[in-house]
């Protein structure tokens, strides 16, 4: 899966809990949950919980505490897709 394919899939997945659409049209690797989308963290934890329903991935508490942005997300997707 290229980054592009990844960043429709994570805009489907974060769609429901956004709170800025303007910033939410705008999304790119650099936008980040919770500043740009204003996600707050409880809802932040469903976004990982359907991230790694979607990517069929387990999310370390580690790797949780960064994907605070679409590139972290992309990153730590990306390097658990080519573990499995």
């Amino acid at each position: 899966m290229n980054k592009k394919d990844l960043i429709i899939t994570l805009k489907k997945i974060v769609e429901p809990y956004v709170q800025n659409q303007e910033a939410f049209n705008n999304l790119s690797e650099e936008t980040d949950f919770i500043n740009d989308l204003k996600i707050n963290s409880a809802n932040l934890v469903d976004v990982i919980l359907d991230i790694e329903d979607e990517f069929d991935i387990e999310i370390d508490n580690k790797s949780m505490e960064k994907m605070l942005s679409v590139k972290a997300a992309i990153n730590i997707i990306e390097t658990k897709l080519n573990k499995s």
